[in-house]
């Protein structure tokens, strides 16, 4: 969807695109799966895998729309309240002491998690704490263990918790995602989280070391629980949607959150374009359409999850699949995600 936007001649500078992903596990602290990207993915799916910093992809966005002479980018305006009005919309918001309300079509929230336009109009829908708590912390990649590769992407499973590990920018610096089962849940974005706290997470025996040299190789954490809507998400409501993680906020074990919401955004610009005047159909048909794949992707998110954090026999059990699979079916797996098209 990136490269049909244009973005291609300006993500490319600021793109990593990974030669594979080292499936790992703690039980050993060996790699017991590679699953190929890089020319693998291109050819497979006709357009490249890739690792975008989200300040690069914003800035790449941005840019377009002020070039779009039909888009008008207004910021720092607070969303507060929305009637619905045969005719239309109202919008509320204020921007700094002014409260202004706006006649308008249709309004989308796209407002993430926290949505204050799902709060509105969905009142019961509300994300829930799944259980589980992600870590995030930077690396200088000349701090990691020998043998890491920073074009390669690492997944160590273990009991109760796993570990992400991938480049950022020019691969100099690596991106550090622990996710943990815990009871700790205060909502909204993150905190700082102690060292000791999630380096007891990834303490031996449980943990080889070359896992616990990773965690211990960041200088500083933050944390944050990590919320989801149930199975389904909220979508629509006459002339108001919503899109991405307002809508439908899962787990992020199939990396698909972001993805998922650029998807959202082209199949309702493509359901406006369709029915220009009437919103309300417009609505109803991009969420026919998307509830059923984000609801699969959803689970699978789920599903991964539990995957990850086997312990005991059944942990062993899990790594002897993934060694018999092998990496080119495992690719093969991720087929319904990365080969979708919009129709």
């Amino acid at each position: 969807m990136l490269i049909d936007l244009g973005l291609e001649p300006m993500l490319a500078p600021h793109v990593i695109a990974p030669e594979s992903i080292s499936i790992m596990t703690a039980r050993t602290g060996k790699e017991i799966g590679r699953i190929p990207l890089g020319q693998a993915a291109t050819f497979r799916y006709g357009a490249p895998y890739w690792i975008v910093r989200r300040p690069d992809l914003q800035a790449a966005l941005v840019a377009k729309v002020k070039d779009h002479p039909d888009i008008d980018l207004r910021l720092g305006a607070q969303f507060e309240d929305v009637a619905v009005y045969p005719k239309g919309v109202t919008v509320v918001q204020r921007r700094h002491t002014l409260r202004q309300q706006e006649p308008v079509l249709a309004l989308i929230g796209a407002d993430g998690v926290w949505s204050s336009v799902r709060h509105q109009i969905f009142p019961d829908a509300q994300p829930q704490f799944t259980g589980s708590i992600a870590w995030r912390g930077t690396v200088d990649a000349t701090q990691l263990p020998r043998g890491f590769n920073a074009r390669r992407v690492q997944l160590w499973m273990g009991t109760n918790a796993h570990l992400v590990a991938y480049p950022m920018a020019d691969g100099k610096r690596i991106n550090m995602v622990a996710v943990v089962s815990g009871k700790w849940n205060r909502p909204g974005w993150n905190e700082p989280g102690d060292v000791v706290e999630i380096a007891n997470h990834f303490s031996a025996p449980q943990w080889p070391i070359a896992a616990r040299m990773m965690i211990g190789a960041v200088d500083g954490w933050r944390k944050w629980a990590l919320f989801a809507m149930p199975d389904g998400g909220a979508w629509n409501k006459g002339p108001i949607a919503l899109l991405g993680d307002a809508s439908h906020a899962m787990l992020p074990f199939a990396a698909q959150g972001a993805g998922m919401a650029i998807e959202d955004a082209a199949v309702i610009a493509k359901c406006l374009e369709g029915s220009p005047t009437n919103p309300t159909a417009a609505f109803a048909q991009y969420a026919s359409l998307r509830a059923p794949r984000v609801t699969r992707v959803t689970r699978t998110a789920r599903k991964n999850g539990q995957t990850y954090h086997l312990g005991g026999p059944a942990g062993f059990a899990r790594d002897q699949v993934i060694r018999l699979l092998g990496g080119s079916r495992l690719l093969s797996r991720q087929d319904w995600i990365y080969d979708w098209r919009l129709s």
